[in-house]
């Protein structure tokens, strides 16, 4: 293992790149264990120790401006005022499109502990001292979660279709529509819901993702990719069924 000085390797080491530098603890009688969840930023496995761990990564593998991630990548080594050494492996490490990287812990409930409290004043000055971030990702509303599981089971690229059913899609939803009706518009629900699900979780297609995603949820068009379709069919009122 190689140490060097954060300021050195914060510009010259590509974490997303390493693995772990410290396994996930395997507890018995623990009904959740470490696992890999597949990332359609990247194409490759990422390894996670939680359920907790696994939704952040999901959250993260869906953010356009993410291009890397990893588990465990490094530790964070340092002094107390009263001169012991202390550590921290944060558990993910995710790299952005403009260079920055972020450092994060993903607890299941809020930090009530004195020495995680301690560690992240620590771990947030490390971070802006290099323009990168450290944050304790709290777990996403429910609904949310939810939401983002079922779309993350199309996030493969075999799920996309041919770009014929691509540009199809996209007239279909070039207005906001419910989604069982623009799917219907296009062909056979059984072979273009997949390719629905795919584009709503690679942002080719946006909804509400705050509310439960159902055959009338409104889906439109959304090719840059951006919040604002979101926003904007949250002021769509009415029942799509009544127009």
């Amino acid at each position: 293992m190689t140490q060097l000085p954060w300021d050195q390797s914060a510009a010259s080491v590509r974490f997303e790149d390493l693995g772990p530098v410290s396994a996930f603890p395997v507890v018995p009688g623990r009904r959740w264990g470490p696992g890999w969840w597949w990332s359609a930023t990247t194409g490759r496995h990422v390894v996670h120790g939680s359920t907790a761990m696994r939704t952040q990564l999901m959250v993260l593998d869906r953010d356009p401006d993410v291009t890397g991630l990893s588990a465990r990548p490094v530790r964070l080594l340092w002094r107390d005022p009263d001169g012991r050494v202390r550590s921290w492996v944060p558990q993910l490490f995710a790299r952005y499109a403009d260079g920055t990287g972020l450092l994060a812990d993903c607890p299941s409930s809020p930090a009530k502990r004195d020495r995680a409290q301690r560690v992240r004043m620590v771990l947030e000055a490390a971070c802006a001292r290099v323009g990168w971030s450290y944050r304790r990702l709290e777990p996403p509303p429910a609904v949310l979660a939810a939401n983002l599981r079922w779309l993350a089971g199309y996030r493969h690229p075999r799920y996309q279709g041919p770009p014929r059913l691509r540009a199809a899609l996209a007239d279909a939803f070039a207005a906001p529509r419910p989604l069982a009706d623009g799917a219907a518009s296009v062909g056979d629900p059984l072979q273009v819901l997949p390719a629905v699900y795919h584009a709503l979780w690679s942002g080719r297609l946006a909804t509400r993702l705050d509310e439960p995603l159902h055959e009338r949820a409104l889906i439109c068009a959304d090719a840059e990719r951006g919040e604002g379709v979101e926003r904007r069919l949250s002021n769509v009122g009415g029942d799509p069924e009544r127009g």
